[in-house]
């Protein structure tokens, strides 16, 4: 196909999510968009999908028909009745995987850095899982792993602010490190990747900010970006954060999950991080407001 001379269609299943929206924003009339989400819609504009009852490759062919690039950005913080992190996070990407190759359409698959096969949590192993499933279906895709996220409307964002506004804060006491970035650096990183030409683009690609923090320094970042003094931080044993995790689990209460309990101990921080490399400058500053429209991708689709 010659993208020069035909828009390409692109499916962003999880487009009106938080990661979503913003790669739908910065493609913006650079691609004839259509968003993938679970709501019921009435819309040509939208296709409803439920990513739990997609686990064949059989049952993505239909939805796929006249897409050139799939963007995967749906992820499931905690289980729902029918709604696991195997359907969601490995059997049904799996399965899409699969069709992407059958069909030769390109996929790019939103995930995390941290992800072990040996972890004990059933959210990190279920995201591990779809990422193997990916790189041995033989589709023309590429894994894109981002550090730890900032942004309005991120539900994990928005606690790091609350949490980052009380003048007294319980911390794990812990060696893992986060690059964190901006949801909208992300967005334009992805947006970048779909129009851009696909010679020698890297099967995995690892995204964060310039500087790397633990989670006490991250926290005390953003208290002194809300204009106040640092705030008083109590070390607080690794079982008890577990504990808590658990609790919350059950609760469905704050984004603190066992999953996350174990990837805050881990060094999420990209190996080679190509954000500068894709954004042609450097990552946003956390907290900076940026443009929001497209100019950037312009340049990079008719490069």
């Amino acid at each position: 196909m010659n993208t020069k001379n035909k828009q390409l269609n692109v499916l962003v299943l999880g487009g009106n999510g938080f990661i979503g929206r913003q790669i739908v924003m910065y493609l913006g009339t650079q691609a004839n968009v259509v968003i993938g989400t679970r709501k019921d819609m009435v819309d040509a504009r939208y296709k409803t999908v439920k990513l739990q009852h997609l686990t064949d490759a059989e049952d993505w062919i239909d939805l796929l028909q006249d897409v050139d690039v799939v963007v995967n950005s749906v992820g499931i913080l905690r289980e729902r009745p029918k709604e696991t992190y195997q359907a969601v996070h490995t059997d049904a990407v799996s399965a899409l995987a699969i069709a992407c190759q059958q069909l030769s359409i390109r996929l790019i698959h939103i995930s995390a850095i941290g992800l072990s096969r040996q972890a004990k949590s059933g959210f990190i192993r279920s995201k591990y899982e779809g990422e193997q499933a990916i790189l041995n279906s033989g589709a023309n895709a590429i894994i894109v792993r981002p550090s730890l996220l900032d942004g309005e409307g991120g539900y994990g964002a928005k606690w790091f602010r609350r949490v980052a506004s009380w003048p007294i804060q319980f911390v794990m006491t812990s060696k893992g490190l986060v690059a964190p970035l901006q949801v909208t650096d992300l967005g334009e990183a992805v947006a970048k990747l779909v129009l851009m030409p696909q010679m020698n683009i890297p099967k995995i690609i690892e995204l964060g900010s310039a500087v790397s923090y633990s989670i006490p320094e991250y926290l005390q970042l953003l208290r002194r970006q809300q204009m106040r003094k640092e705030a008083i931080q109590i070390s607080v044993p690794k079982w008890v954060v577990r504990l808590a995790s658990h609790v919350f689990d059950v609760l469905y209460w704050t984004p603190l999950s066992f999953g996350h309990f174990e990837l805050m101990q881990g060094y999420n921080v990209p190996a080679n991080n190509m954000l500068p490399a894709l954004l042609a400058r450097q990552p946003s500053a956390l907290g900076e407001q940026r443009r929001t429209r497209c100019e950037t991708v312009v340049c990079i689709a008719k490069s």
